[in-house]
């Protein structure tokens, strides 16, 4: 795993609880179009961040701002629409932060 260079830390410490239990996983492995120019030619795309090929599931972590889950949130909605056989999950900063904690891997902190 140390040769990844992974987007942000959030992803290395789930690459983390994914090795512990020992699930299969692979990173950012697929890039999906989602819009097209007149051309035919991709203007827009998503890549999910992990893909655990013995669940069938991509996972997209979103550990920013909840402000700035729009975006994100658009383009999993769009995938859903062109790929309905792609099964994907958001895990939103609360998801994650949960996570940690669950597995002893960071302090809980207070939620509003």
């Amino acid at each position: 795993m140390s040769e990844i260079n992974f987007s942000h830390p959030s992803e290395r410490e789930c690459a983390n609880i994914l090795d512990f239990y020992k699930m299969r996983w692979e990173y950012e492995p697929t890039t999906f179009p989602l819009e097209w120019d007149r051309k035919g030619r991709i203007i827009r795309c998503f890549t999910p961040d992990f893909y655990l090929p013995d669940q069938d599931l991509y996972i997209e972590l979103t550990t920013m701002s909840q402000k700035l889950v729009t975006k994100k949130n658009r383009k999993v909605r769009k995938l859903r629409e062109i790929y309905p056989h792609i099964n994907v999950k958001i895990f939103y900063q609360k998801d994650f932060r949960n996570l940690l904690y669950k597995y002893g891997l960071q302090a809980k902190k207070s939620t509003q």
